[in-house]
């Protein structure tokens, strides 16, 4: 079983390889951070991406709206220490087959690994519950905009990263701003990452 694990913290990608590799036949790849792992999938197939959430470049959940998008045999399986609400419910709308937090016993993770790839979902019941929260209000342009925002980009350069012209994405993030009641883009990026929307 081919997995490609994508974890920008060393120290849990190499436990969490560890960890896999004592299991029979499962061959794992390591991605430093988010773009690192869409390199990856470009060139190889893989049968899982376990993946985390917030890491530099693309993030855990870019990487799987890709995974759907290009059709991929690939299973997601999204390992985080955030349980938001509004991170459980983009994952479950991108057809992520696993959601699982960093402090559940190892066993879980490898019974879930096996689960997956017998076509079952597995997400832990808690988690299900939040994400049945309040929905997401933004597209995926404004969350793209807003996430580089809160990185204390500025909108020149923000429209230079998504190849758009200043005035769209200062469109962007006032409708970003507005849709989540905010008083500036700080401040909707602020709401934003506690809902887990961006």
């Amino acid at each position: 079983m081919k997995i490609l694990l994508a974890e920008d913290q060393s120290m849990v990608r190499g436990a969490l390889a560890a960890l896999l590799s004592m299991e029979n036949g499962f061959e794992i790849t390591q991605a430093e951070d988010g773009d690192r792992a869409w390199l990856l999938m470009k060139q190889n197939s893989y049968d899982i991406l376990l993946t985390d959430i917030e890491m530099p470049g693309r993030s855990g959940l870019e990487l799987a709206q890709w995974v759907l998008q290009q059709k991929l045999s690939t299973k997601t399986i999204i390992i985080t220490t955030f349980g938001r609400s509004g991170y459980i419910r983009r994952a479950i709308d991108m057809g992520v087959s696993g959601f699982l937090l960093k402090d559940a016993p190892s066993e879980q993770l490898i019974q879930a690994i096996y689960k997956v790839m017998d076509g079952k979902r597995v997400i832990d019941g808690e988690l299900a519950m939040m994400a049945l929260g309040e929905s997401d209000p933004l597209n995926d342009k404004e969350r793209r905009a807003l996430r580089l925002a809160a990185e204390g980009k500025t909108t020149a350069e923000i429209a230079t990263v998504l190849c758009l012209s200043e005035g769209t994405v200062r469109n962007y993030l006032s409708e970003a701003i507005a849709k989540l009641h905010a008083a500036n883009r700080v401040d909707a990026a602020r709401i934003a990452r506690q809902k887990g929307w961006i």
